[in-house]
């Protein structure tokens, strides 16, 4: 590590410490040449697989879209900043656990969708509209069908049904 003072390249490190809640580490050094100290940290550069558009084009997977996209279907529900970042850091997670050079916007759009209806069905079926390019009514009702007869694994019973029942009535949560 080069000296921020004198610009030598001889420096000992004289403490090390986890830091960022474990994410980086901060280390204090001190330059062997004029005995300035100073402080760095470290982290591990993770790469993104590059996502490859509709039309086969390649962009680097850019973190700031992924949120926007999802704080715009989530706009005005009930959803707390915590979960939208958890299920944004279960994304990039996927994403690197996929071994993947590159990843199909397709696929990355499947995986919103199904943190999407795990945190809201309203904003699932916002997303999806957008996602599958609904056309007609039809379309929503086909996917709100679709929503209530396969409820993804781990659903929070919890949230109130996006439609009433057969009866006409919203069934209230329990617990």
């Amino acid at each position: 590590m080069r000296c921020p003072f004198c610009g030598a390249d001889d420096t000992k490190v004289i403490d090390s410490r986890l830091a960022s809640e474990g994410h980086s580490v901060r280390r204090r050094r001190e330059c062997l040449s004029c005995a300035e100290r100073y402080t760095t940290f470290e982290t591990a550069e993770l790469t993104l697989p590059q996502i490859i558009k509709r039309d086969g084009s390649r962009e680097p997977f850019d973190e700031p879209k992924l949120r926007a996209g999802m704080l715009r279907a989530l706009e005005k529900r009930p959803v707390e900043t915590e979960e939208v970042e958890a299920a944004v850091t279960h994304i990039k997670h996927r994403l690197r656990a996929s071994g993947e050079r590159e990843v199909h916007a397709h696929e990355l759009g499947e995986w919103v969708m199904d943190e999407l209806r795990r945190l809201d069905e309203v904003a699932y079926v916002r997303f999806a509209s957008v996602y599958r390019s609904f056309q007609d009514v039809n379309a929503f009702r086909e996917e709100i069908e679709r929503l209530q007869n396969s409820p993804p694994p781990g659903f929070d019973q919890q949230q109130i049904p996006l439609l009433p029942d057969k009866h006409g009535r919203r069934k209230k949560p329990t617990g």
